[in-house]
């Protein structure tokens, strides 16, 4: 199918292309989101007559998407999720949800501006792109964890479940020499009745 593109779209082209896509592409996505239309000549036609207004009006969106991503980029938020001890989500933390802790700190994110390529499953902080506009792109940081606590010691670059694995090899290396010490200690006490007899002995002598 031929459409027509009302904007800019990643790997396609550009506003007022004329492109080939397959079917599905353009009935599921292109356009209901209203990314494209019909490349009939009457919608040719109608988009040359108003392609100064659309212009003008991606031209006004795009310094607004430009404005938010100066102040989104970068930021690092919280995402508070259940994981076991090794770190293993139990689900995985989807856009929806970067959207909902953008929108909780006062960014207007969409769940459909958010782009997680591969899914977060594991406990960490993830770089996250967000898409502000077809020409606009930011990236944000979700810092997923157990519990604010954890969220800050991963903010400062502390990766949890290498700590936790650490306190576990700590904590088994503390238990190995406590044996170790009453171990010694039990040695001890048996060398010093094994010498009780013999003092004992010299005495009668």
């Amino acid at each position: 199918m031929q459409v027509i593109l009302l904007e800019r779209v990643a790997k396609l082209g550009q506003m007022g292309d004329v492109v080939t896509v397959k079917d599905g592409y353009a009935r599921n996505f292109l356009l209901p989101q209203k990314k494209a239309l019909w490349a009939s000549e009457a919608n040719i036609a109608s988009f040359e007559a108003d392609k100064a207004q659309l212009e003008a009006r991606n031209l006004e969106t795009r310094k607004e998407a430009e404005a938010l991503a100066a102040k989104l980029g970068g930021q690092q938020f919280v995402v508070i999720r259940q994981a076991s001890d090794g770190g293993s989500l139990y689900g995985s933390v989807t856009p929806r949800d970067a959207a909902e802790v953008a929108t909780e700190a006062g960014f207007s994110v969409d769940k459909r501006q958010v782009v997680i390529l591969n899914p977060i499953k594991e406990l960490g902080v993830h770089s996250v792109a967000i898409t502000l506009h077809p020409e606009v792109e930011t990236t944000i940081e979700l810092n997923v964890a157990r519990s604010e606590e954890e969220a800050e010691l991963q903010a400062q670059g502390i990766n949890i479940a290498d700590q936790a694995a650490e306190d576990e090899a700590q904590a088994e290396l503390e238990i190995a020499e406590l044996f170790d010490e009453i171990g010694a200690a039990e040695l001890d006490e048996m060398g010093g009745s094994d010498e009780a007899p013999a003092a004992e002995a010299s005495d009668e002598d």
